[in-house]
């Protein structure tokens, strides 16, 4: 019985003791419901203060981005908006200032609002408004953007912001004159000097360029005499884009009374005024002293043209003038109505002299060249007068001469430390008349010295860069191809020896290249230096091929484009889509000139040496598709219409 009892009573205490648990347990998933509830609402919080569509407020700025800007703006007169960048100095430093702006025009009478916007994570709206750099300051009135170019001074701001939010404010009129067939003539054929943009109004290029265009046309409008900036819808006046050989757009030509010149000057405001007001000048300028020619002579740096003249009633002057006006890009033009100056030169007045600095002269060559300026001489005879002499027989090559003076092939370059500078100059042309004694006797050739550090890169490419040797040479070539002579002891007979081995083709041209690809199956054929003639320039193939570098974010965004491209014509025989890294490859061909990433080119199979490039349009399968469709020469199938 006294067993029974406890068993019994171990019975009720483990019953009490489950009941407890139980209970326990109940509790417990309440508890853990109620936190998780808890943590829904303040999810539910945390995602009210994340809504992108609020417009919040720092220290008295409001905050926009791609979510909340048209809501906000669509009801506002005016807003004043500055795009920013979160890591930009100038920005942090025109914050405060900002905020002072802000706080005034709250207090106005209405308040506008002022607001700032990260350019860096609204990309859409720094798209839409063209933000290229920070701060950026934009007034909207009543949707549309207002630049603002003035100091970044409450003051400055306050007070365009206040003109504009006057209900009476208009913009003003565009200071850019529009062309059209009707009355490009009467304009143009009347201007002293005026530049004309032809565009095309899809161009992402020329909507970059126009609000820049249009600040520029503002400023040298307010000029005297002003000079006009003008603006051609190429699309819509085709015969005028046609006239004037416009491929491309944007495309910029300067004309002076009717005649055009290309435009290859900056393409911001300040760089395009800076530019034309040189440009309205006269392109040659006077000298007076005999002083000024010894000066040139002794510390001038490029080729001397000076040309003699009576007065500026000459007809030879004026016809000199003319001949400079299209030269001036390349070379500084000079003139004189000195006596003094013709009897130091020994010519009489009507005489184009052109001469090099003392440096260059040489007794292998004249130390003047000089036209007589006759009735019957056009501007033809002076331009080839001047180019023809530009150069000395043995001249100084370096990268702010290199594409205007040394573009022409066969180029022959010598390289060591050139340094014309009084402690280096002996050495210099030590080497230099070596050069001369070889360079004399080849007038068919261009020969230049070149500081071997100022073209460290080509000496690599080249191979030469642990060469061993003070002095290293090569010869540049038609088609892109190089030619590196053997490392060798410099004197005028190896030299010698080097350029009559090009002469008779017996070098083997220096072509830097990956690895030729083992499968090259692909929609897509790779290019390398080695294949870039077997297969861009094969005359039995059209060729699309696209110049790319592996770090540009352009070419990484068109890779899948250009890959569907060319899966959709895989199938034709006759045409190519191909690619080439071209920081790792030479383009063995001067026709495809890669002056950034990407570049597209389509070669003819006819028409080899006349590639057509790819500018303007989007880089989308559409543009690219129609682009092939209309050069193509061959396809097997009828061309799209697209």
């Amino acid at each position: 019985m006294r067993q029974r009892g406890l068993w019994l009573l171990l019975l009720l205490l483990l019953a009490a003791q489950l009941a407890v648990l139980a209970a326990q347990e109940d509790g417990g998933e309440s508890v853990i419901q109620e936190v998780d509830d808890e943590e829904e609402e303040e999810d539910d919080g945390d995602d009210d203060d994340d809504d992108d569509s609020e417009v919040k407020e720092e220290n008295g700025v409001l905050v926009l981005n791609d979510a909340n800007f048209d809501s906000f703006t669509a009801d506002k007169d005016t807003v004043l908006l500055e795009f920013y960048a979160p890591w930009c100095g100038h920005c942090k430093q025109f914050a405060p200032e900002y905020e002072k702006i802000a706080k005034t025009l709250k207090e106005n009478d209405p308040p506008i609002p002022v607001a700032k916007i990260d350019a860096t994570a609204a990309t859409a709206l720094a798209s839409r408004f063209d933000v290229s750099g920070y701060p950026t300051i934009k007034i909207l009135k009543k949707g549309q953007p207002v630049d603002y170019d003035g100091s970044r001074t409450e003051d400055a701001i306050v007070a365009k912001v206040k003109e504009i939010s006057d209900p009476n404010w208009t913009p003003p009129p565009e200071a850019t004159l529009v062309l059209t067939q009707d009355n490009f003539d009467d304009v143009v054929n009347d201007a002293d000097i005026i530049l004309v943009e032809f565009y095309a109004p899809w161009c992402g290029h020329c909507k970059r360029l126009a609000p820049e265009y249009e600040k520029a046309a503002q400023e040298l409008s307010k000029r005297t005499p002003p000079i006009p900036l003008a603006k051609v819808d190429a699309t819509a006046e085709t015969e005028l884009a046609k006239k004037f050989d416009v491929t491309g757009y944007p495309t910029l030509k300067i004309f002076r009374k009717g005649k055009p010149y290309d435009y290859s000057g900056p393409r911001e405001k300040y760089g395009i005024v800076d530019y034309m007001i040189e440009q309205a000048g006269p392109p040659s300028k006077q000298i007076q002293a005999t002083k000024q020619v010894q000066e040139f002579l002794k510390d001038g740096d490029d080729v001397i043209i000076i040309g003699v003249f009576s007065g500026e009633t000459d007809e030879a002057y004026q016809l000199y003038q003319e001949a400079a006006n299209s030269l001036r890009e390349d070379y500084k033009f000079h003139h004189t109505f000195s006596n003094e100056i013709a009897k130091q030169l020994k010519v009489s007045p009507g005489k184009l002299v052109v001469m090099q600095p003392e440096k260059f002269q040489s007794k292998h060559e004249s130390k003047m060249y000089v036209l007589d300026l006759k009735h019957s001489t056009d501007e033809s005879e002076i331009k080839e007068h001047v180019v023809k002499h530009a150069l000395p027989l043995v001249g100084h090559r370096k990268p702010s001469n290199d594409a205007k003076r040394y573009a022409k092939r066969p180029l022959v370059v010598v390289y060591y430390t050139v340094d014309f500078s009084f402690d280096y100059r002996v050495a210099t042309q030590y080497w230099r008349g070596k050069v001369l004694e070889v360079a004399k006797d080849f007038p068919e050739y261009v020969f230049a010295v070149s500081d071997e550090e100022d073209y460290s890169s080509e000496i690599k490419d080249l191979g030469l860069l642990e060469s061993g040797e003070d002095v290293n040479v090569a010869i540049l070539d038609e088609g892109g191809k190089k030619y590196a002579m053997e490392p060798e002891e410099f004197d005028s007979d190896v030299l010698r020896q080097f350029v009559l081995a090009f002469k008779k083709g017996k070098l083997k041209p220096i072509v830097k290249s990956q690895p030729v690809p083992k499968n090259n199956k692909g929609p897509v054929k790779v290019v390398v230096g080695k294949t870039f003639d077997t297969i861009v320039m094969d005359p039995k193939s059209d060729v699309l091929i696209e110049f790319y570098a592996p770090w540009c974010g352009h070419c990484k965004k068109l890779e899948p484009v250009y890959t569907e491209l060319g899966k959709k014509y895989k199938n034709e025989k006759n045409l190519v889509i191909a690619k080439m890294d071209a920081t790792a490859n030479d383009v063995t061909n001067d026709h495809y000139k890669v002056e950034g990433f990407p570049t597209i080119y389509f070669a003819p199979r006819d028409k080899k040496n006349n590639p057509i490039k790819f500018e303007g349009g989007e880089r989308d399968l559409e543009h690219l598709s129609k682009f092939i469709e209309e050069h193509a020469t061959k396809l097997s199938r009828t061309k799209e219409e697209l």
